[in-house]
């Protein structure tokens, strides 16, 4: 591969000193969905109008404040889209639309009387001022371009004071920004805002876009912090960050932006948008809410946004993708499993506890999700099957026979080279364990208590003989296990006995576990039944049996 012929895109940034490493984040952004811009026109398939409207509709839901509606200059289904919105009254009143036009005298004409009749609206003016563009694109000098800026700001003002009675506020984006030299994207800006001449009761909006990401995010955070530095009248500014993912970081880079100074971010909805994508917001508002900070998105149904999100956009979600992912909650790895288990129960034993968990960043159940997606394949533990078993079918296995039966499960996965399903599992329980009826078979038993002890009797199906053993001992287990002893001239004792309802009611199934030994060997069986007695007898045969299978 011939790296040589690559060169860094970006100019050093003079900052004297860096001050956003030291900076936490705190409170939620001011928040643009570009879902109806970047995103529409990014797509394959773009939006109908009537399917934008829908969307609209449902980014308000989400409680987005702003939304940028897309460029009425650019065509006629733009211009209709947006005068719907207007004349048909679909925008709250607390909602602002965003329109996006270039410093071009046509173009802000049109994007202007788009607007006639707005209550609310915000003026999104941009020109290029990067290097390779003034060179390449446009053939024009610093003054020239930024001249360009100034004429623009400047129509867009005197047309919005003559036309426009509603709450219109200004945008102003030096596009390419982390492509230009920071002083000269200042100069700029600065020279729009002489223009806009922003006040505490009408701030103006400058928005930094990484239009292409060229550099590490810790280098957009500088370009961040030295324009917030280096901007005139900060504090009637709204510093806005309109980050792109073409090097895989753009919700870092948002990030960091923030920590640098920034007070608004621009993204859409799981990061769809021109070539790899805009920032995604519900994954920077969700990185935010695990931190223990109010997003201030109605983003706690993420089963409803993927579902609206693949109806209008047509797009996927990556199994992959964090949070919304239908992977994101799923642990293969046994002692990621098994972490994740004693977490959540410790968790669950004490609601009043902070969220704490080795693996997962966030409660499932806080954005409509379920734990429930565990699978388990040949890399996985005891953790993963014992949620699974208890979870799922209400078994409480003793860790012991826990240990074993997971190397059981590990092992049928390998031969099977898969995932196994959760029926699977159970399937896989019942085989083994749950009582076995070969090669001895319970017909009938009946216990007596005596002066001695307990007296028991019962018919046995053996190797294909009917028989009738008896037995004597300390309740009706022992009593068939000495039974047992004698007609088989095996043996073995009981070394270990758990029992537990399946579920919790009156009529639950009870679940006896029991192990017994020979020699130096160990064989567990369970039995399931209305009545417990006859469960521990049937656990106590699957063990005889298990073991005479050896």
């Amino acid at each position: 591969m011939n790296y040589q012929k690559y060169q860094k895109m970006y100019h050093n940034v003079p900052l004297e000193s860096r001050d956003w490493p030291s900076n936490e984040l705190t409170k939620a952004p001011m928040w643009c969905s570009v879902d109806l811009r970047d995103g529409n026109q990014a797509l394959y398939s773009p939006m109908t109008t009537d399917e934008k409207i829908e969307f609209f509709k449902f980014l308000v839901k989400l409680g987005f404040k702003e939304i940028e509606v897309g460029f009425p200059a650019a065509s006629h289904t733009e211009f209709e889209f947006t005068r719907r919105l207007i004349d048909e009254n679909i925008i709250p009143d607390d909602v602002s639309i965003q329109v996006l036009t270039q410093a071009r005298e046509h173009i802000i004409k049109k994007t202007v009387e788009a607007l006639k009749g707005a209550k609310n609206a915000i003026i999104h003016l941009y020109n290029s001022t990067s290097t390779l563009q003034r060179d390449v694109v446009f053939n024009k000098n610093k003054e020239e371009i930024k001249q360009l800026a100034v004429d623009g700001a400047k129509l867009v003002k005197s047309l919005v004071s003559g036309q426009l009675d509603g709450n219109i506020r200004y945008e102003y984006s030096p596009e390419s920004f982390t492509c230009t030299e920071p002083d000269y994207a200042a100069e700029v800006t600065n020279a729009v805002l002489d223009v806009f001449e922003p006040s505490a009761d009408n701030k103006v909006i400058v928005n930094l876009p990484s239009t292409i990401e060229v550099a590490t995010a810790n280098v957009y955070a500088d370009q961040i912090e030295y324009m917030c530095k280096h901007l005139n009248n900060r504090e009637n500014l709204i510093i806005s960050v309109h980050a792109h993912n073409d090097r895989g970081t753009g919700v870092a880079s948002s990030e960091l932006a923030l920590l640098a100074g920034a007070d608004r971010v621009e993204g859409t909805i799981f990061g769809n948008g021109e070539r790899t994508g805009n920032t995604d917001i519900i994954t920077v508002a969700l990185n935010m809410f695990c931190q223990g900070i109010d997003p201030e998105l109605n983003i706690d149904n993420i089963d409803e946004i993927i579902e609206v999100f693949e109806k209008y956009n047509r797009l996927p979600i990556h199994p992959r993708h964090p949070y919304a992912g239908e992977m994101a909650y799923v642990a293969f790895s046994g002692s990621h499993q098994d972490a994740i288990k004693k977490s959540m129960d410790k968790f669950g034993q004490s609601p009043k506890n902070k969220w704490a968990n080795p693996y997962l960043t966030i409660d499932p159940t806080d954005i409509g999700r379920k734990y429930e997606p565990i699978l388990i394949n040949s890399q996985s533990g005891k953790g993963g099957v014992s949620y699974v078993m208890e979870n799922k079918y209400g078994y409480i296995l003793p860790k012991p026979m826990l240990v074993e039966f997971a190397d059981i499960v590990n092992r049928l996965s390998d031969e099977k080279k898969t995932v196994l399903t959760n029926h699977e599992i159970h399937q896989a329980f019942k085989d083994v364990y749950v009582n076995v009826a070969e090669p001895i078979k319970t017909r009938f038993y009946r216990s007596s208590e005596e002066s001695e002890g307990t007296a028991l009797s019962a018919t046995i199906e053996f190797e294909g003989k009917v028989s009738s053993i008896e037995g004597r001992g300390n309740g009706p287990l022992d009593a068939l296990c000495n039974g047992l002893r004698s007609y088989l001239k095996e043996d073995f004792e009981i070394c270990n006995y758990t029992e537990h309802a399946l579920e919790r009611s009156s009529n639950s199934k009870a679940a006896t576990y029991i192990a017994i030994k020979r020699g130096d060997n160990m064989y567990w069986g369970a039995g399931v039944d209305a009545n417990i007695n006859t469960a521990s007898i049937y656990a106590l045969i699957s063990a005889v049996n298990r073991m005479l299978s050896k």
